[in-house]
């Protein structure tokens, strides 16, 4: 019986080949598409899991709301992790990391040094809390050494090719000379981190010495916490407020005087807080300062999810409506199959045999679309997903899922089909009714619902994008470009490099600082608590805002517009105890209309407990415009300017004509300043995009989705339109005869599609409108999305709509009434 199911559902597939095609390939299309976001969705899914003990390390955050910041991070002090075992049995371990960015790294002996992004300072327990196998060395004993350090083998193979590294030397930044005591395994790449070298935290170096600090106060480490087989995080964690009020609450007594408690903290507004995020949480769910890499987001993924379950849906909707569509031109078939015997079961499972073929064939073509299309997605997401061909349970999925969506496909049309009554079909009573079709106009509404929204999201998405990028920032980003890593020409040659570069006739100004105006993961940045001098610091009067480092010429060279006061001074010594705050920063110390000449303190920050009796004071030169130098997710917030040595990187500002000329110029300079150092540089418009690099990819992604939805909408609508036009030849035939014209025709057989386009339309305009807003929120500057957007969007579905029906709708139109009409 099987074989004689499969016998006839292959001849019917043949017999219909243009709409077994369209069948096909509109499955094949959605389910290549599904079968990538699924590679995607199980990749976000599976990061640090790795670790054999994920489910009992968890990271320290804190969510701080104080002298007008409110922002959550990562950063712990240096004597918290060790303070925290001792008081709290459930913790079997803890480790603390400290990032400082990149560094210049060579091995002993050698002349060039490579810039390696992926460098921290670690303890020694490291390996004891993350299953990083340990290829060589000792994982109890590494790092517990002064000036040693644990390399990756791809560091190894890199520096120590065909050797072994352990025992070897290596020297970082040009200063530091360390022992290599391990080589570990390449971390995985589902990992919320990637480091390559562990540098021990023991010994005399300056981060060795800051993480020997006391002061709960100063808060530059993250700390992971590994509890106990059997220990409750939740638990655990609502002893935190106890551990807070016990060792920071004298630290901020002594700082802000007074009767200060933590109660007295909290009920005047400020919030000081600390929780416990699981380690398989943090790749999805956490955005916080402080984080080693981006991390991906949970809301992507749920977004993802339901753009593939659309998208299948759009696909086995395709599959019902032309299913149903062609029952008129088998009605007799099933009558005359029900006169000769065949039950209703029997027509079912024929039915259904014609379905899962269909998807089978489509499952086969998806494949091969899939490991087409894989490296553009892979490209859009940065990722490295592949199809797992050599993993037979793959197969089994592939083959499960084809028979389980064939069956779901097709159960309507073929319970639809088997339902016809043999009397009233061989009387030509059938066709009538079915010709009506109101439940495949739904599905036709439902199409392009779907894609009317992705169209509008793609729109929004672009927009928003758009207006980031020709928003007036407060600086001007064009024609500066900067050199990284500064601190290679230490000790005597950043001043000589400016000065030569300065010399080069396009060059029109240049800075020497670790801060631009954009966020990237070399533009350094810190923050600390400011006061107005002569005020007793408090909660009620201590602002926290970014602090700095710059020289005489920052503001000129990335032209911040200052509208009271001064810029600095290149041969005034009093400068070097001067400030220019930004205006939120004026407005945040309430320093008044005529904030020049005051004063604003903060402590010294020296890694030991604050000290009221130790303090700096800063007098304002200045103040600049606010200008954005983060995200627009977030709102301006107060800024420090500092007439202080920095040398991360060094900014030029240039003629837009001599771009080639002045990189090439700058590059022959630096080899030699600084010979044997990488010579890195970028654009700070680049810099600016690259910080919406995510949003960038989400509106190609989705735009790449909306185009797959149209595809895939639109050939269901090509083939029931050619349906359409077939059921009614001999109708157009006789208006042709009674003198209609061919645009008359065609107007006829696209009015009730183009109907069923406009209420998608209005259906999915609201959905939209949702959408996009909840979206927008997470941006503080944004742009309007107006009724203009919307209509777009509306017109552009019901354009290519009108186009997909033209062709078939033309070819009724013109065809001869003579042939239409013989066989009457």
């Amino acid at each position: 019986m099987l074989r004689n199911y499969l016998t006839i559902a292959w001849r019917n597939l043949r017999k219909h080949s243009f709409y077994s095609f369209i069948n096909i390939a509109g499955l094949a299309i959605g389910v290549a598409a599904c079968l990538i976001i699924v590679l995607f969705i199980k990749d976000e899914l599976r990061y640090d899991h790795y670790n054999v003990k994920a489910d009992r390390i968890y990271r320290v955050h804190t969510a701080v709301r104080f002298g007008g910041n409110h922002f959550n991070m990562n950063y712990r002090s240096a004597p918290e992790a060790q303070t925290l075992m001792q008081e709290y049995p459930e913790i079997e371990s803890a480790v603390r990391f400290r990032s400082l960015g990149s560094y210049l790294v060579k091995p002993e002996g050698g002349t060039t040094n490579v810039k390696e992004k992926n460098v921290v300072w670690a303890d020694s327990t490291f390996f004891k809390i993350f299953s990083v196998p340990v290829l060589e060395g000792d994982p109890a004993t590494a790092l517990k050494e002064p000036a040693s350090i644990a390399i990756s083998k791809k560091m190894a193979d890199k520096y120590f090719p065909g050797t072994s590294a352990l025992g070897q030397s290596m020297i970082l930044d040009n200063k530091y000379h360390a022992k290599v005591t391990a080589v570990y395994e390449n971390i995985p790449v589902a990992s919320h981190f990637h480091f390559d070298i562990l540098i021990s935290m023991v010994g005399n170096w300056p981060v060795a010495r800051e993480a020997q600090s006391t002061s709960f106060l100063m808060e530059n480490f993250s700390t992971y916490l590994l509890l106990k087989e059997g220990a409750s995080a939740s638990d655990l964690e609502q002893k935190l407020p106890t551990f807070l009020e016990k060792h920071m609450g004298p630290e901020f007594a002594q700082a802000m005087g007074g009767d200060f408690t933590m109660e007295k903290f909290k009920a005047a507004g400020n919030q000081y807080e600390l929780s416990l995020m699981p380690l398989k949480d943090i790749h999805l769910y956490s955005d916080v300062r402080g984080e080693f890499e981006p991390n991906g987001s949970i809301t992507y993924v749920y977004l993802f999810g339901a753009v593939a379950t659309l998208i299948l849906i759009i696909a086995c909707i395709n599959f019902m409506n032309l299913s149903t569509a062609r029952s008129a031109n088998r009605a007799k078939e099933v009558g005359m199959r029900k006169v000769m015997g065949s039950l209703r079961s029997h027509l079912v499972r024929q039915f259904l045999t014609e379905s899962i073929l269909v998807t089978l064939f489509s499952f086969v073509l998806a494949l091969g679309l899939a490991g087409l299309f894989l490296p553009l997605f892979n490209n859009l997401s940065l990722r490295q997903l592949q199809l797992p061909f050599n993993d037979p349970l793959f197969y089994l999925v592939l083959l499960a899922a084809s028979v389980i969506i064939g069956l779901m496909a097709g159960v309507y049309p073929s319970f639809f089909l088997s339902a016809f009554k043999p009397v009233n079909v061989l009387k030509g009573a059938a066709a009538s009714g079915m010709k009506s079709g109101f439940i495949r106009s739904a599905l036709v509404v439902f199409q392009f619902v779907i894609s009317v929204f992705l169209i509008i999201a793609t729109i929004a998405v672009n927009r928003q994008l758009n207006y980031i990028q020709h928003k007036k920032l407060g600086f001007e980003k064009d024609q500066v470009i900067t050199i990284h890593d500064g601190y290679a020409l230490r000790p005597n040659n950043v001043e000589a490099f400016k000065n030569e570069v300065l010399k080069i006739s396009a060059v029109e100004s240049g800075t020497i600082s670790g801060f631009v105006p954009v966020e990237s993961d070399w533009s350094w940045r810190s923050t600390s608590t400011f006061w107005r001098t002569g005020a007793q610091p408090g909660a009620e009067n201590m602002v926290s805002f970014q602090r700095w480092q710059v020289d005489h010429d920052y503001v000129k060279t990335f032209r911040l517009n200052i509208t009271m006061g001064r810029d600095f001074s290149a041969v005034s010594r009093a400068d070097s105890n001067a400030v220019i705050l930004n205006k939120t920063a004026v407005t945040m110390l309430e320093l008044g209309d005529d904030p020049i000449g005051k004063q604003i303190s903060e402590f010294t920050g020296n890694g030991q407990p604050l000290d009221r009796d130790h303090l700096l004071t800063w007098t304002v030169v200045g103040v600049v415009d606010d200008f954005h130098f983060s995200s627009m997710k977030n709102s301006i917030t107060a800024l420090g300017l500092f007439l202080q040595k920095s040398d991360g990187s060094l900014s030029f500002r240039f003629k837009p004509e001599s771009t080639n000329e002045v990189v090439q110029s700058i590059e022959k300079i630096w080899k030699h300043l600084a010979p044997g150092q990488p010579f890195q540089y970028s654009f700070l418009d680049e810099d600016f995009e690259s910080m919406y690099r995510a949003e960038q990819r989400l509106a190609q992604t989705f735009a790449l989705f909306a185009v797959l939805a149209i595809i895939i909408a639109c050939l269901g609508l090509f083939a029931l339109t050619a349906f359409t036009a077939q059921q009614r030849t001999k109708e157009i035939g006789i208006r042709k005869v009674l003198g209609a014209s061919v645009g008359s025709i065609v107007l006829l057989l696209s009015k009730d599609f183009g109907k069923l386009i406009v209420i998608a339309f209005a259906l999915a305009a609201p959905l939209a409108w949702y959408a996009v807003d909840w979206w927008l929120q997470s941006y503080t500057y944004k742009t309007e999305i107006g009724v203009f957007v919307y209509l777009l969007a509306g017109a552009l579905a019901l354009i290519i709509a009108l186009f997909t029906m033209s062709y078939q709708s033309m070819r009724a139109a013109s065809a001869d009434p003579v042939r239409s009409l013989r066989s009457e």
